[in-house]
């Protein structure tokens, strides 16, 4: 249920990284807030184009003649298989080459493989599309917070990295309300045009759309200014010289984070179980809602978009809001606040997803998802923190790669599980709705279980590191 580090997780490491003891001169702040405009508008691209993809749902089914297991596929582990594969070493370039091109290059990928997908002539090329667009954005990340912390003083960050949600919020939101407009608009078309001797779908146009504006947000990183690296006096390559070539890979692979995580499983395990879990489910839904409504209540795309668009802009916005509330509030009373806060959200985001395909209109059905939503955003900030709280410092990079490696891979599965309930379990397309209950109730409950399970590992550690930190203090 957690969307993506929040500014709280991604400071805390890069203070040292930004203390006094840096000689270098801060650059202008002008030119940061021209990057961080740059990076709001490629993350709003991307998610945009994410959001559109999923109204496009049903018109790719009936136009490949494809069942929902391979719907759900492409929609989910198609476009993570790439990012599994190469997605560290091309993050890798992030610390060897000017951020910049890297960032350009990259959105430019996207856009252009995105606007290739638009005129793919058989389902196989379509998901060929779908891999390389998840292979190219996976330095986009890395590279966008590794700019900032280099443009910014510590005490902008907070600032900063509230700014860059807006990419992610005003993405989903308008995209969903652009896509169902866009469909309306090519539904006036002829369902097939010939093109330099290709035949391509009336919506495949959208994804042409969806994609070229890509190539003007690389544009715009090039007249970015590279700021300098900025690193502690101090700071140690996490490769020891000399080490073997096994070592260096098991090293940047994480091999270390993930025995740090063993070493203290009663803690982790529960969080990372509770984060798989819900994963599958919140990010496996929104690919289904319009197939759904459109199934379930007969709904066209463009009137899904005119309300669910509109809802999900307030709900994400109020969400955040209100998490940081939430959690302020909690975090005066208990030193487990993170877990606690996310549990209570957890329930919540449990009880609506549940009641969504049960509900009797569309419109009732919308607003728990809309909901869901709502609570999704709200628990991001205190379940990322909860982790960042518990790892050592030197392990907070690699531990919060294989934390939202987790959520990643499992929520890009969770559509081709929902896929595969609808063909396998229910047996017929029409209900849908059974297939999102189904996995709901297996998925939601049992991640509830575990967070609630991880509190009193989790108090219990925090108690420890605050002792520590008391003695050490002390000494």
């Amino acid at each position: 249920m957690a969307i993506a580090p929040t500014a709280q997780d991604l400071a805390a490491p890069n203070e040292e990284a930004q203390s006094p003891q840096s000689s270098l001169p801060w650059p202008s702040e002008k030119a940061g807030f021209y990057a961080l405009f740059c990076i709001i508008f490629a993350t709003f691209l991307n998610f945009f184009d994410l959001a559109v993809f999923g109204m496009l749902a049903e018109r790719m089914k009936k136009s490949f003649e494809i069942s929902d297991t391979m719907l759900g596929f492409v929609q989910g582990p198609a476009s993570v298989i790439a990012y599994v594969i190469v997605g560290i070493p091309l993050a890798r370039l992030v610390d060897l080459f000017p951020r910049k091109y890297v960032l350009s290059g990259g959105i430019a990928l996207i856009g252009t493989i995105t606007a290739l997908g638009g005129l793919a002539q058989s389902f196989g090329q379509f998901v060929g599309s779908r891999l390389f667009v998840g292979a190219s954005g996976a330095a986009n990340g890395p590279g966008s917070y590794s700019l900032l912390v280099d443009y910014f003083r510590p005490l902008r960050i907070p600032l900063v990295f509230a700014l860059l949600q807006l990419g992610f919020i005003l993405g989903q939101s308008l995209g969903t309300w652009g896509g169902g407009h866009l469909l309306a608009w090519t539904d006036t078309w002829a369902p097939q045009t010939n093109f330099m001797g290709l035949t391509v779908f009336s919506w495949q146009w959208i994804m042409v759309m969806a994609g070229l504006p890509g190539l003007l947000a690389a544009l715009m990183f090039l007249l970015v200014k590279e700021p300098p690296r900025r690193s502690p006096p101090s700071a140690a390559s996490i490769v020891p010289p000399g080490a073997s070539f096994g070592r260096r890979f098991a090293l940047l692979m994480g091999w270390d984070a993930a025995k740090e995580i063993w070493k203290r499983k009663g803690v982790f395990l529960p969080l990372f179980a509770a984060l798989a879990l819900s994963a599958v489910e919140s990010q496996g839904l929104p690919p289904w809602r319009v197939p759904f409504i459109a199934r379930t209540y007969g709904w066209k795309e463009v009137e899904i978009a005119n309300l669910l668009g509109p809802l999900l802009l307030v709900a994400m916005l109020a969400g955040i809001a209100a998490g940081g509330a939430f959690i302020s509030w909690m975090g005066k009373r208990y030193k487990d606040a993170n877990i606690r806060a996310t549990t209570i959200i957890f329930a919540c985001t449990t009880t609506v997803t549940i009641a969504g395909p049960l509900m009797p209109t569309a419109e009732l059905a919308i607003g728990c998802m809309v909901l869901g939503t709502f609570f999704g955003l709200a628990g991001a900030p205190a379940q990322n923190a909860a982790v960042q709280r518990i790892v050592p410092n030197h392990m907070r990079g690699q531990v919060t790669a294989l934390y939202l490696f987790m959520f990643t891979f499992f929520g890009a599965m969770g559509s081709f599980v929902i896929g595969g309930v609808s063909d396998f379990v229910v047996g017929d397309p029409a209900k849908i709705w059974q297939a999102l209950l189904i996995t709901a109730i297996i998925f939601l409950p049992t991640a509830t279980f575990f967070m609630w399970r991880g509190i009193r590992p989790y108090r219990e550690e925090v108690e420890r590191i605050e002792a520590a930190e008391a003695a050490a203090k002390a000494a």
